[in-house]
């Protein structure tokens, strides 16, 4: 039985400090049979320079030039480009363990999956910070509403016919296209499996908490709001766990005390049950989120990291 073939999705944007780690951990996959397209949206920086370096040493690698429009428009490109049977993502910044593929090519000699992700070791800077979890049973609209296990599109593959069949993402979003996309996958009843083992180190995420809350709210109702088009209700346990997430998230990055803790108070009175499903996260992320007034901000990022 001959190989299935992967076409590697890579959008990039101004990514010079970190295309290239992740371009390498590609190119030392050790499953050969694959292209990656290297879609540049409009890079000012170096970005194409390193890219350009790749397609130049192997012939896997293809730059092609978007036109600027965002990362949705950018990875919809593998909708007409993509020559493999499956459809890899991979963000600049994320690097992929050697195996990835091959272990990628052997759970989906299944024909009843449509698509698959697996665990996510989570670093900040050199440190790391943990391990992502995977859902016993198949991913569902729930479990993506309530704490998103798949965590990147780095750690996403789908067979190509299946991507085509969603209609690609929504180019409209410019945050949670990703997770938009993810629900209307298993929406449309498209099975979708994890995999134990950790096969992607993903860099937490630093920006600004504060400065995207607003940004924020517009696109979890986006997110909600397909949800509910294809006839999924979100029950309070899976906007708890949700708000958790994002107390959690506002700690780490040192967001405003009010923001915090009105996150972390929303989610306990929504569902207490779900706020605390995992009681060491709901216990620690409740007391982190009273403790922080009293704490310098300094030493909250320190603690909450």
């Amino acid at each position: 039985m001959l190989p299935l073939p992967f076409t590697i999705v890579i959008p990039c944007f101004n990514d010079e400090a970190i295309l290239e780690k992740t371009l390498k951990s590609i190119r030392f996959q050790t499953h050969p049979d694959w292209e990656a397209l290297i879609i540049d949206d409009g890079s000012n920086d170096l970005s194409r320079e390193i890219a350009t370096l790749y397609t130049g040493n192997d012939s896997r690698f293809r730059l092609i030039r978007a036109d600027g429009s965002g990362r949705s428009a950018a990875r919809n490109i593998a909708l007409t480009q993509a020559q493999g049977n499956l459809i890899a993502f991979c963000d600049p910044g994320d690097i992929w363990e050697a195996s990835k593929l091959a272990r990628m090519e052997r759970l989906f000699a299944d024909p009843s999956i449509d698509a698959a992700y697996a665990r996510v070791a989570l670093f900040d800077g050199a440190v790391p910070r943990g391990i992502s979890a995977t859902l016993e049973d198949d991913l569902t609209v729930q479990a993506l509403v309530a704490d998103n296990p798949v965590v990147t599109l780095s750690n996403f593959v789908v067979r190509r016919d299946v991507f085509a069949a969603t209609g690609g993402f929504d180019t409209a979003l410019q945050r949670d296209e990703d997770l938009e996309w993810l629900i209307r996958l298993c929406a449309c009843g498209f099975r979708v499996v994890g995999m134990k083992d950790a096969l992607v180190h993903h860099p937490l995420d630093i920006r600004d908490f504060s400065e995207d809350l607003d940004s924020l709210r517009a696109n979890r109702e986006a997110v909600l709001a397909t949800a509910l088009r294809f006839g999924h209700r979100i029950d309070p346990r899976a906007e708890a766990i949700h708000l958790r997430y994002l107390a959690q998230r506002a700690l780490r990055q040192g967001a405003p005390v009010r923001d915090v803790l009105r996150l972390a108070l929303t989610g306990l009175s929504a569902s207490p049950a779900g706020f605390f499903s995992d009681l060491r996260r709901g216990t620690l992320t409740l007391g982190a989120a009273l403790s922080a007034p009293f704490l310098p901000p300094t030493l909250r990022r320190m603690l909450f990291a």
